[in-house]
């Protein structure tokens, strides 16, 4: 036991460091468990019953529009801490459109997250487009139960919205540019953006690309 002066206080512990780690997850794992879930509620709804089908759209809608005010939350911090730290990176050649060339882009981190921000939110509306056209013209009502899930979920996973909203750190697999998420197109999309000063000296001395993203 160690015993102080009068009048001393301990200082607080600290770990070394405030800034929250990433929580290791795997989204891949937990949209399989999701999809097995939503399965087996979906055999004990009745689809015929119109209360189930007006539920499952009331809670379609409130998803939709819960991860909509998110996004819109993030863009706004995004704005609001005006980061012009430049980041450059090399996108890789896109095989599908005839691409054989990495690109040089030069942006800013505010810029970059607000791409990510944007990116998302087309997602959502093409996905909110097939759900809609499965439901209303095909006459499925199950996609709406992983509809009103889905894109919360997806949201609250994004490595933009762990980085605003959470405040991990950007380092790891939080580092920008973000890596492609696994696929099975990656070979011919592309594979993840280059960083490493080498590959981006060889690409301004080549003049491959140099784009410049507002």
């Amino acid at each position: 036991m160690v015993f102080l002066p009068a009048g001393e206080i301990l200082p607080p512990f600290s770990s070394g460091s405030t800034t929250k780690p990433s929580p290791a997850m795997n989204p891949a794992v937990s949209n399989l468990v999701l999809m097995l879930v939503s399965m087996q509620v979906s055999k004990r709804l009745d689809f015929e019953n119109p209360d189930t089908v007006f539920y499952l759209r009331c809670a379609f809608v409130t998803g939709t529009l819960l991860t909509l005010a998110l996004y819109g939350y993030i863009r706004s911090v995004i704005i609001s801490k005006n980061d012009l730290n430049t980041l450059k990176y090399l996108e890789p050649a896109n095989k599908m459109a005839g691409e054989t060339e990495d690109k040089l882009v030069t942006t800013t981190v505010k810029d970059y997250d607000l791409k990510q921000v944007h990116g998302a939110i087309k997602g959502m509306f093409t996905s909110l487009a097939m759900t809609g056209f499965m439901h209303l013209y095909m006459k499925f009502t199950n996609p709406l139960m992983m509809g009103s899930i889905s894109p919360i979920k997806g949201a609250l996973e994004s490595n933009i919205v762990k980085i605003h909203l959470f405040g991990h750190a950007a380092i790891g697999d939080l580092k920008r540019p973000f890596k492609a998420a696994p696929s099975l197109l990656a070979g011919l999309t592309g594979q993840d953006s280059k960083t490493d000063k080498a590959s981006i000296e060889k690409a301004e001395i080549a003049g491959n690309g140099g784009i410049k993203e507002e």
